[in-house]
């Protein structure tokens, strides 16, 4: 079996981020999903469960963090092309998200970053390997 990567992220609005998080380009898998969390899929092997923090706090004895002031992680999210990191953003900004800093380009690499509706910071990026320089 593959190895697979769930991020699970505690959500004050399990609908509209389920509508943000499909608004970058995941889908939905139901087999996983219920009223109180949705299974969001990127890739065959990545997947981001979003949660109510009821159902959260379940998995937990420790407090959910307040995201809108503090940064407990950055997530990263790969891209095909700049183009297709502009179009991600334009279609999360459309349903929401912010973009709290400017795009980064590093010569190889093309980054912006977004938060959802609970602060939680994604960074979507592409990297053009071939303008990195051989070492």
């Amino acid at each position: 079996m593959a190895k697979q990567v769930f991020i699970n992220l505690a959500v004050s609005d399990l609908q509209k981020s389920m509508d943000f998080y499909t608004s970058l380009g995941f889908s939905n898998n139901p087999q996983f999903s219920d009223d109180t969390a949705k299974c969001m899929v990127w890739s065959e092997n990545i997947y981001v469960m979003i949660l109510n923090h009821d159902k959260f706090k379940s998995f937990t004895k420790k407090e959910i963090a307040d995201t809108k002031s503090k940064i407990a992680w950055l997530f990263s999210l790969s891209m095909d092309s700049v183009d297709d990191v502009n179009k991600t953003m334009t279609n999360w900004l459309n349903t929401w998200g912010i973009e709290p800093n400017e795009t980064r380009d590093y010569w190889f690499m093309y980054q912006r970053t977004i938060e959802d509706f609970d602060w939680h910071s994604w960074e979507i990026f592409f990297m053009d390997m071939s303008k990195f320089p051989n070492t």
